[in-house]
């Protein structure tokens, strides 16, 4: 059995777990970085690489991949373990500090764990009909723009990832077309009135009706509530419906939660005990992405 002993486990490696990790090694602790998911990054780098990301501080805009990219870099400097596809089962503590088991039998002894899990695992919300079309023209996210090349686009959603990924298609895609249940959307203002002013498509109310094609996507019919309906011709239905969000082991672990978030006090510890590093007070920490 694998075991290793560090100051801070880190759990969680998108962009706050991968800044908690330089910062850690930059105040000279010992780190131990651990996700599930088999590369870094998280929710960024598995759904949004290509996309461009405008609201973070110092970088008018910076492409998604391109600052997880830089994050990882940063946290290597605290030369951690990275332990990457690997998910953290059990959690205990006792007078030594905190004790993590992953599903490989792994263990961590570290004198704190900090959470940057942000929502857990996720899963994406599945459209109504045509999941046997999976993988071939139907995806529920576009980790690389460049697939959908010179094809007609069905989006389908009204949140931010919908209308982000119809501009970002937009200049490469033959036709991109988005269709959402509700008149009203979920995006920022500011990209729903640059998607209204872009040459994408925009129909609502619009469900999903069907989605036909052989051995591929090839058309889809869309309807209202009034049962009027529109056939599209299309190659790729990208389906951004949102994502149902699993905290996995972590709820297992006696953790005090409020509607699925762990509960914080003002310096950030929940309710669990453990030894931090360097003999400061003890404390299981939670942050998110």
């Amino acid at each position: 059995m694998t075991r290793h002993d560090v100051d801070l486990l880190v759990l969680g490696a998108g962009p706050s777990g991968l800044y908690a990790t330089y910062y850690a090694g930059f105040r000279d602790l010992r780190v131990a970085l651990l996700d599930a998911m088999p590369q870094v990054g998280g929710q960024i780098a598995a759904l949004y690489p290509e996309k461009a990301i405008y609201d973070i501080a110092g970088f008018p805009s910076i492409r998604g991949q391109e600052l997880v990219d830089q994050l990882h870099q940063q946290a290597l400097a605290a030369d951690p373990v990275l332990l990457l596809g690997r998910t953290a089962v059990d959690l205990t503590t006792d007078d030594d500090g905190v004790l993590v088991t992953t599903d490989n039998g792994e263990q961590i002894r570290a004198g704190a764990v900090l959470i940057t899990a942000g929502i857990g695992s996720f899963t994406p919300r599945e459209l109504p009909t045509g999941s046997e079309f999976l993988g071939r023209g139907l995806r529920y996210f576009v980790p690389r723009l460049n697939e959908l090349t010179d094809l007609d686009v069905l989006v389908v959603g009204g949140g931010d990832s919908a209308v982000d990924w119809a501009l970002a298609l937009e200049p490469i895609a033959r036709s991109v077309t988005l269709a959402h249940r509700r008149p009203n959307f979920r995006a920022h203002e500011r990209s729903v009135s640059e998607l209204h002013g872009s040459s994408v498509t925009v129909l609502t109310p619009y469900e999903v009706e069907s989605v036909s094609g052989d051995p591929t996507v090839e058309e889809v019919t869309l309807v209202d509530k009034s049962g009027s309906r529109e056939v599209l011709k299309v190659q790729a239905v990208v389906a951004a419906l949102g994502f149902i969000a699993d905290l996995g082991p972590i709820e297992s672990w006696g953790l005090e939660l409020h509607r699925r978030r762990i509960v914080v006090d003002r310096t950030m510890r929940t309710n669990l005990p453990g030894s931090s590093p360097r003999g400061t007070s003890p404390t299981t920490r939670a942050g998110s992405h």
